[in-house]
């Protein structure tokens, strides 16, 4: 049964995606199709900014306009692939009016990359790169500028050389620790 199941790629109006998923999820309960649509999936990933020395989360879309539903391909077509199509802010299918069904590894790619981002936990949404000027907002060197010589992504670390009596000393400092300057 589950070798039947196929992931079909919809088109949207970008930045409604959220909208349209819990629509697509009515009209299919409302038409009584759960045994054929069996998920409908915005693809996102977690990520954070660090506003006022705090960490602030949030999700981003990994495929902005696009709409991801599992269904079984062959009862999948006609009258249900109408009224999806027809929801408001809906563009198409990818394929029109007989959705062409997306590849195993290129649904397991996009599948993976949502799940690995709900393992991982967060990515920096604007990560910080070597030789860019950062303000220190916490700790001994509070209200320093300096420069980043380093950066650890996996300890959520960054080396940075601060002047200090007009020397530069290097400081090790984390993510919370600093903000980007503007």
């Amino acid at each position: 049964m589950s070798e039947d199941k196929k992931w079909y790629s919809l088109r949207v109006i970008s930045g409604k995606e959220r909208k349209i998923k819990e629509r697509i999820e009515l009209e299919v309960q409302r038409s009584g199709w759960e045994d054929i649509v069996t998920q409908v999936l915005v693809p996102t990933e977690k990520v954070y900014k660090i506003r006022n020395g705090k960490k602030v989360i949030s999700e981003r879309n990994i495929l902005p306009g696009y709409i991801l539903l599992e269904a079984l391909s062959a009862k999948f077509s006609g009258e249900m692939v109408q009224s999806i199509a027809n929801i408001p802010n809906v563009i198409n299918f990818l394929g029109g009016n007989n959705p062409e069904p997306m590849r195993a590894s290129e649904a397991n790619r996009m599948l993976g990359k949502v799940d690995e981002s709900q393992d991982a936990g967060e990515s920096l949404i604007e990560p910080f790169i070597v030789g860019e000027t950062v303000k220190i907002v916490d700790g001994p060197f509070s209200e320093f500028v300096g420069d980043i010589q380093e950066v650890n992504e996996e300890k959520k670390k960054l080396k940075v050389i601060v002047k200090i009596f007009g020397r530069g000393t290097e400081v090790e400092l984390n993510f919370m620790q600093v903000e980007k300057q503007s």
